[in-house]
């Protein structure tokens, strides 16, 4: 019989209750005894609801507090020296200081760098390692999770990321330079351990995580797997899935078929099932193939019919030995669709959340072992919305259609290069060197979110909420004002996020209620879903924007958030191509941002913290995403005069190896997060001369921590190292929105006092 697993569920809860749970205890309003029961109750759910649909293997370990790359941490005792310094009183604390820079106890600290988990927007706590890393084994975390699901099932697999992908992940932190291959003796005894501590504690099956292998690895790091796996296998009695997604590895199935693993995963999502064509002719059909045949990163319903005709070929191949499950966690899908009661019914009918994916899961299951009749009725609605889909007349519209198919190469070219565009643009603006100004956003107050929800229950007019909003734009201004920065902007109270925001004045869109997804920590999302073609209905921001310029001599950026990222943070249509969809986003971005010049606008920004996150994982499928991307952000940008200065944003993500695409964007001035990696985004400048204006980021925002003057004038002066004086810009990583002004106004004190003596300093 084919069993049927799922690689992790979400851990926030229905309804957020982690989110909720997790900021009441930073701010010190319920104990931790508190908070660990709000997570055992959602574990319970969790595995409860699967167990009750008929999921053979219930997955521990996918629960975490903040990021299972910190837990993994955690488990093999990886902490910086730092952390040491003013220690916890208690792990968890300690844990939430890595994380985050504070706790509830122990002293505030610089926290670990944070990024993107491979092509996603998910966010990991990245690992440091020093050149004599020693590791060990710290199970405070794990324990209550197994225990817990011990009492449910007997059928245990334990989610853990692979020992080659973490030190992959981790980032070398000593003043020696070493090779953190170096360290892979030492990291295989302690994962050793750990399988030795799951043994005893009864877990049968262990999902041992190596997404790299879907990366163009070279062979050191082939070696690595080959080595670790080889040991690992033959020192335990533990049985090994190694488990890949986000990608093919086809490429690799000869050196993956030599490992003494006893299963495999593949995410026959992201190859569109291509890899099963091959996979047979080198995995054995004596050991499990698991087949990640529900999408665990978009939210379209199963094609039940239709995966199981792409089933059938390894189900007679691999008979018993099949596994069915999700592509990878399904810790990027919202929680439940049912929760939801405002949506169109005629979409509704074509979505399925993560807990309609384990019932897809189950089904698929049941009809493999059974035959199709054990699920008629599923595959009856499966066909009915398929069906559905495909004729629907809200998907199409012909005017943006053609709109697309008439875009010329013009359209996405400035009037002037950048040189020209620099002169005007300073005679325009005369901006001092190191200018001063923010990302965009400003603390979302208890005020703020209260006139936006009595808004949309009707409780108070559009009159009375825009009244609400102005006050909240006028204090933005006058803080800024007060504070002393340069460039100015209206703090975006009237937005919920910066993509939902843009989608609902969008037409293509559709919204959620509860479709939340984590990003990190207690940070969560709610994507909307890009269902047909997109179109502007109306200018988006231009009053908000006009109304902030008018309290101010001082620029006030327009503020905009860009089509990749819009595209990448929506939960997009899958019947058109990327670029497609992308162009769409920004036909309708470019009526926007020429508005806004018309109304007086010339500091426009348009934000693309994603740029990097949609590159793909293989590097011969990289030059097609960046030549789009590039291509849709200067549509969206480019149909202004040479004195409207464009900006854009990025975060979060490593750079590096795309600067010279994010170059030619062209846009006048780049904000970018370097803080928390200690200004090493510099580095890159030391062989690429970027041609346009750039603000390395000098104040991490996601952590409450205050930056002291001395600390951003040192990373301004490390940055006037490798970028000329005349293009550099000082401000954060990234918005505001998550931070109070308690926080913000000093921290902001702090950055334009530093501007100031950094200029004095480097123009002495």
């Amino acid at each position: 019989m084919a069993q049927s697993h799922v690689l992790g569920l979400p851990r926030i809860g229905a309804k957020r209750e982690l989110k909720f749970a997790l900021e009441k205890y930073w701010r010190k309003d319920i104990s931790q005894t508190e908070l660990q029961q709000v997570a055992a109750k959602i574990r319970q759910t969790n595995w409860q609801s699967a167990k009750d649909k008929g999921i053979d293997w219930l997955t521990v370990g996918d629960f975490s507090f903040y990021d299972q790359v910190l837990d993994t941490s955690i488990l093999l005792e990886v902490t910086p020296e730092r952390f040491e310094q003013g220690l916890a009183d208690n792990l968890l604390d300690n844990y939430f200081r890595i994380a985050r820079g504070s706790a509830p106890s122990g002293s505030q600290v610089q926290p670990s760098e944070m990024t993107k988990w491979f092509n996603t927007n998910y966010h990991y706590i990245v690992p440091e390692f020093k050149k004599e890393q020693q590791f060990g084994l710290n199970t405070a975390l794990l324990q209550p999770q197994i225990e817990q699901a011990k009492t449910l099932s007997k059928h245990l697999k334990m989610q853990l990321i692979g020992p080659v992908t973490y030190l992959f992940l981790g980032k070398e932190r000593d003043s020696a330079e070493f090779d953190k291959l170096s360290l892979l003796p030492g990291l295989v005894k302690a994962y050793q351990s750990i399988l030795d501590y799951l043994n005893q504690q009864g877990i049968q099956w262990v999902q041992i995580e190596e997404p790299i292998l879907a990366l163009d690895l070279d062979d050191a790091w082939l070696n690595a797997i080959t080595q670790s796996y080889t040991e690992l296998a033959a020192d335990t009695d533990i049985q090994l899935l190694l488990t890949t997604y986000f990608g093919r590895i086809d490429d690799k199935f000869d050196r993956i078929a030599e490992l003494p693993v006893d299963g495999l995963h593949l995410d026959v999502i992201a190859d569109g099932a291509a890899q099963l064509k091959l996979v047979k002719e080198y995995w054995p059909s004596s050991k499990v193939l698991s087949v990640g045949i529900v999408n665990g990163r978009n939210i379209w319903r199963n094609e039940l019919r239709r995966s199981l005709a792409t089933l059938q070929d390894v189900k007679q191949h691999y008979g018993d030995n099949l596994w069915l499950g999700s592509s990878c966690s399904l810790l990027h899908s919202p929680v439940d669709l049912n929760s939801e009661q405002k949506l169109d019914d005629e979409l509704k009918q074509w979505l399925a959340f993560a807990e309609q994916k384990v019932t897809e899961i189950a089904h698929l299951t049941a009809a493999i072992n059974q035959g199709e009749t054990a699920i008629k009725e599923a595959l009856e609605l499966s066909d009915k919305a398929v069906a559905s889909r495909a004729e629907s007349e809200v998907v199409n519209n012909r005017k943006v259609q053609q709109r697309l198919a008439n875009i010329t190469d013009i359209q996405r070219q400035r009037a002037s290069e950048f040189e020209q565009r620099k002169v005007a643009q300073k005679n325009h603006f005369n901006f001092p060197l190191l200018a001063t100004t923010t990302i965009g956003s400003f603390p979302q107050t208890d005020t703020i979110r209260q006139a936006r929800k009595s808004y949309k229950s009707q409780q108070i007019n559009q009159a009375e909420y825009t009244q609400a909003i102005q006050q909240e734009i006028r204090q933005a201004i006058e803080e800024q004002e007060s504070i002393g920065l340069d460039v100015l902007v209206h703090g975006e109270a009237e937005r919920n996020d910066m993509v939902e925001y843009f989608g609902e004045q969008l037409n293509g869109f559709a919204f959620t209620q509860f479709g939340w997804v984590q990003s990190y920590g207690s940070r969560c999302v709610k994507p909307p879903i890009i269902y047909g073609d997109v179109w502007r209905k109306q200018p988006i921001t231009v009053e908000w924007s006009k109304y902030a310029q008018s309290l101010s001599e001082k620029k006030v950026k327009g503020m905009l958030t860009g089509p990749t990222t819009i595209l990448a943070w929506s939960f997009e249509r899958e019947d058109l191509p990327a670029y497609q969809i992308a162009d769409q986003v920004a036909l309708a971005l470019r009526d926007e941002v020429i508005d806004l010049e018309a109304n007086g606008i010339d500091v426009i920004q348009v934000d693309e913290p994603a740029f990097r996150e949609l590159l793909p994982l293989r590097k011969s499928e990289q030059a097609a995403y960046l030549e789009w991307s590039v291509n849709a952000f200067r549509l969206a940008t480019a149909g202004v005069k040479d004195t409207t200065q464009i900006h854009t944003h990025m975060c979060y993500s490593e750079f590096n190896e795309v600067i010279d695409s994010i170059a030619r964007l062209d846009a006048d001035v780049i904000t970018i997060e370097s803080s928390r990696s200690d200004m090493e985004l510099l580095q890159t400048f030391n062989d690429f001369k970027y041609p346009n204006e750039i603000g390395p980021g000098v104040y991490d925002i996601h952590s409450p921590r205050i930056p002291t003057t001395e600390e951003v004038e040192k990373l301004l002066i490390q940055a006037a190292n490798y970028i000329p004086l005349e293009q550099l810009w000082v401000n954060p990583d990234c918005g505001l929105k998550t931070r109070t002004w308690e926080q913000v106004r000093p921290a902001l004190q702090n950055l334009v006092e530093a501007a100031k003596e950094a200029r004095e300093k480097l123009t002495a």
